[in-house]
């Protein structure tokens, strides 16, 4: 696999790899412990360089399973960690950036991570109590102290981008996108390009929707937030599976999956963009790190892109309370 650079020298894979899955949030865990560290470990055998996760996965469970399998590894590979929520009795009962709870979270990360510096260092959501200055020049302080070596934010508009990155460089933006999400290219995007500012796409394959094993008569178990996403509504997978029916009639002409072709696509859309997939399984690994060898036409990538503006998107991508944690 080839390598992208994020921001100002920040060098990984072309596609990493998004943990949480690995501990919550697609329902029942499909393995022991001893398993998912195997897990992670083989995405170094297909190229995969780039790790992310953060203390509210669990809580805190991902980031000690993280540590745990890439400890062996550590200075091959490149870890994201998140902080900006407060945490009380293993369950997230709001937002806390404030410079104090910024520090609390870096020291607790670099002993669950097993590593004496967090690569890159997220704010999760934006913390409207609390300026963007303030977390900016925060974790500023501690890359000045050697314990983190890149700021970023996750899901924040693009004027608060331009503030924080005016107090501290930006070196990535983590944001939803995907051929079914769309949101960042008005005017996030934009933006990054203009600052030189990477972007980190999560969910780049619709939370499985686009690799076409979620039908219309899927089921979500307990423990899988697809179950409390509007898109994920019975009437609206009906309704989007038009985009994932062309998906996998292009994936048959170039011997690809749909997985791959959507990859592909997001790839193409600029040299700085670094998807993060997340899979609990080695042979997805493997099959989305091979997108990068997927070569898409002009009038494929037009196809698709014009597609799917035409078709839209039925459902929002988050229910009422997660909708107005974004966009800040």
């Amino acid at each position: 696999m080839h390598t992208r650079t994020l921001g100002r020298g920040l060098e990984v894979s072309a596609v990493g790899l998004g943990c949480m899955g690995m501990s919550q949030g697609y329902g029942p865990h499909p393995g022991d412990r001893a398993e998912m560290v195997r897990v992670l470990r083989s995405a170094l055998d297909s190229g995969v360089t780039f790790f992310d996760t953060a203390e509210v996965y669990g809580p805190y469970a991902n980031e000690e399973l993280v540590g745990e399998a890439l400890e062996p590894v550590r200075d091959q590979v490149v870890i994201a960690t998140k902080f900006g929520w407060q945490i009380e009795s293993g369950k997230s009962t709001g937002l806390n950036s404030r410079p104090e709870q910024i520090r609390r979270v870096a020291e607790g990360s670099l002993t669950r991570l097993r590593t004496d510096v967090i690569d890159l260092f997220y704010q999760h959501r934006v913390d409207p109590a609390v300026p963007i200055e303030d977390v900016a020049g925060t974790v500023g302080e501690l890359v000045q102290e050697g314990k983190v070596r890149h700021f970023g934010l996750s899901e924040a508009s693009a004027a608060t981008i331009r503030r924080a990155h005016a107090t501290f460089p930006v070196t990535a933006v983590q944001s939803e996108y995907s051929l079914w999400t769309r949101d960042p290219e008005p005017e996030v995007l934009p933006t990054l390009r203009e600052l030189g500012i990477g972007f980190v796409p999560f969910s780049p394959l619709g939370k499985g929707f686009l690799t076409g094993t979620v039908g219309t008569t899927t089921t979500f178990g307990a423990g899988d937030i697809r179950a409390s996403i509007p898109r994920f509504e019975q009437q609206n997978r009906t309704a989007n599976r038009a985009l994932v029916e062309f998906l996998d009639d292009l994936a048959r002409s170039r011997e690809s999956t749909p997985g791959q072709i959507a990859l592909a696509w997001l790839l193409a859309q600029n040299p700085s963009i670094v998807p993060i997939p997340g899979t609990r399984r080695t042979p997805r690994i493997e099959e989305n790190a091979s997108s990068t060898t997927v070569a898409l036409s002009a009038d494929n990538l037009h196809d698709l892109d014009s597609l799917a503006r035409r078709l839209g998107v039925a459902g929002e991508r988050y229910n009422p309370h997660h909708l107005a944690l974004v966009g800040r």
